[in-house]
């Protein structure tokens, strides 16, 4: 009804001007677990980060554009490596040159465990966040999986899966950091669909499903 004043209007006009997005509390770079992982996310170690980029766009061109076999390639790239080894060890020992220094422990055991409770935590989080949206605590954001899963499941259509976790990767290189330089802004635009999405469903709720006759409520016998 025009003119109707529904519950809470008020507070979403004047109570969520500061709201952050999903209603986080916390800086960005702690809510993606503030260690190693958030610095790459976030290109705090900007040679890190363009290191992997660069690493993961190089696999995705060998996979998706010539075609490479992934156990052709795991062989191509070990006799490369032991060739280059071995040559750079010979010509050293020749010409009195300072010999290649392999390190004991290439990749460092604290990275896989960074990343793996990383994961962990968030999906976990995640799950939990649909299961309750769909069980209808919050409906702006069972509406919003829904959407977010099929328009995915449209792309996964047309896409390979290689080149929808290559797709994934470059928006966790990209959207942390771009969020994080326009925080204000997106928070703000956030805020006001997330406003209106709740605006639209009140008078949706109040329109129509309130006035769905329900049967009476009998009490439980206490025995």
């Amino acid at each position: 009804m025009p003119g109707l004043v529904y519950s809470s209007d008020s507070d979403d006009i004047y109570g969520t001007s500061h709201s952050r997005l999903f209603g986080r509390e916390r800086p960005i770079h702690q809510v993606l677990g503030g260690g190693r992982v958030a610095d790459v996310l976030l290109w705090r170690n900007r040679n890190v980060s363009a290191a992997l980029l660069g690493v993961m766009t190089v696999i995705w061109f060998l996979f998706e554009v010539v075609e490479y076999n992934f156990v052709t390639l795991l062989c191509h790239a070990s006799i490369t490596t032991m060739l280059v080894i071995f040559i750079w060890r010979m010509v050293a020992e020749i010409f009195g040159l300072t010999p290649p220094r392999i390190p004991e422990i290439i990749l460092d055991d604290s990275t896989f465990r960074d990343v793996a409770s990383t994961v962990h935590k968030k999906f976990n989080r995640f799950l939990s966040k649909l299961i309750d949206s769909a069980c209808g605590k919050d409906l702006p954001f069972f509406i919003l999986a829904i959407v977010s899963l099929y328009i995915l499941s449209v792309i996964g259509t047309y896409f390979s899966f290689l080149n929808l976790l290559y797709l994934g990767f470059l928006c966790l290189e990209t959207l942390p950091v771009l969020y994080e330089k326009f925080e204000d802004d997106v928070d703000h635009l956030a805020g006001k669909v997330s406003r209106e999405i709740k605006r639209s469903y009140r008078k949706f709720e109040a329109q129509f499903l309130n006035k769905i006759p329900r049967g009476p409520v009998k009490d439980k016998k206490i025995r």
